[in-house]
């Protein structure tokens, strides 16, 4: 059974700092993209970061500059390093893993990926 499942959610005060970690199971994605995405409540989900297995990266103008997206292929888990957090943030935080990228080509849409987490809430007070 294919899992993915986040963790390192939380409540912070804005300007603060939170890791997500996602871990993987069930199958090998040591080649797959792994893609991080947001929903607030009410509105649509949204891409925050991904990463290729040859370590490229893409980020949403929103997160640049804050957010950090890294993985282990060894232990096959992808984090997010968010900083100076923002109260506009706060959502549900999804893994997602795309397994059908051609030679790792990072596509920032949702239908795109094939794995979903259960997602992580984070919340950002002001």
């Amino acid at each position: 059974q294919v899992q993915l499942v986040e963790s390192g959610g939380g409540l912070v005060q804005a300007g603060g700092s939170l890791r997500l970690s996602c871990a993987t199971s069930g199958r090998t994605f040591s080649r797959a993209v792994m893609g991080w995405f947001r929903q607030a409540p009410g509105k649509e989900r949204e891409f925050v970061a991904a990463i290729s297995w040859i370590n490229s990266t893409d980020y949403a103008d929103s997160v640049k500059g804050r957010f950090t997206i890294s993985r282990d292929n060894a232990k096959i888990m992808v984090y997010l390093q968010m900083n100076s957090l923002k109260p506009e943030d706060t959502a549900v935080y999804y893994c997602a893993a795309d397994v059908h990228s051609a030679i790792g080509i990072i596509r920032a849409v949702r239908y795109a990926y094939d794995y979903w987490g259960q997602g992580t809430q984070v919340t950002v007070s002001s």
